[in-house]
């Protein structure tokens, strides 16, 4: 039995202006080379990443950050797509953001809640994606992660330093009706803040406000990356049979 090199969908519009974007491309020679961790990964902008079909195949969906994204029903696309097919997801910063408002508006129904960034005008209530009250643009801070989560699993530990690069995060008035539908808040800052969620019930579902991308001088892979990695060649080695046994 031949099996394939897991494919991983980069949903996100690529930006040498971006630090996150820059890093990714080594980051993969470091998962290959370090971790033998070997990827086929495919930048998708968030304009195509809607389109039927647009990641069938994949074995793994990364929304980068990069915020307002070309195409916010793109981005959403994608990650309703890995949630509903189990297909492993990580989302970071802006990748978490549209994790939180995919989920409110198809499975909490919230049909009118908007990302406060692209619509500033709608009222707060709606905006499930509020500015932070401090910007985190260029800020390192502390995660206190809960125990017994998938969060702690791949950090392996209850407490980390992140990177940040971001100015908007979850407006905390939505956190209980998230939670009672199934969401997950495994992660926060000192103060309490919801900085990474999870869904327990997915194979491998985990988004971080913070940039795991920028993590040290990059010649080691964060600890969330290496897992989104594993996740994909476990996910390659399970549907493989399948495909050859229908082509």
């Amino acid at each position: 039995m031949t099996y394939l090199t897991p494919r991983v969908a980069l949903v996100g519009d690529r930006s040498p202006a971006v630090r996150s974007h820059a890093r990714i491309p080594g980051l993969l020679d470091v998962l290959a080379e370090r971790d033998q961790l070997v990827l086929d990964a495919y930048w998708i902008p968030t304009g195509d990443a809607g389109a039927p079909g647009a990641l069938d195949g994949f074995d793994a969906v990364w929304l980068l950050p990069g915020s307002p994204y070309r195409s916010e029903a793109g981005a959403l696309a994608a990650v309703r797509t890995a949630r509903e097919r189990g297909i492993p997801f990580l989302g970071t910063c802006a990748g978490f953001q549209h994790a939180v408002l995919e989920y409110a508006r198809n499975v909490c129904g919230i049909t009118a809640a908007v990302h406060g960034e692209a619509d500033p005008d709608r009222r707060q209530e709606e905006q499930v994606i509020i500015p932070l009250a401090c910007s985190l643009v260029g800020h390192e801070g502390t995660i206190v992660i809960a125990p017994g989560t998938l969060a702690e699993r791949t950090l392996g530990a209850t407490r980390t330093l992140e990177r940040y690069h971001c100015s908007y995060g979850l407006n905390s008035a939505h956190l209980d009706r998230l939670r009672a539908h199934g969401l997950r808040f495994s992660g926060t800052d000192e103060s309490g803040e919801v900085r990474i969620l999870e869904l327990p019930e997915h194979p491998f579902f985990l988004a971080s406000l913070f940039q795991p991308e920028l993590s040290g001088d990059g010649t080691r892979a964060h600890p969330m990356i290496r897992a989104l990695a594993a996740a994909a060649v476990a996910h390659a080695d399970t549907t493989t049979p399948t495909l050859e046994a229908t082509s």
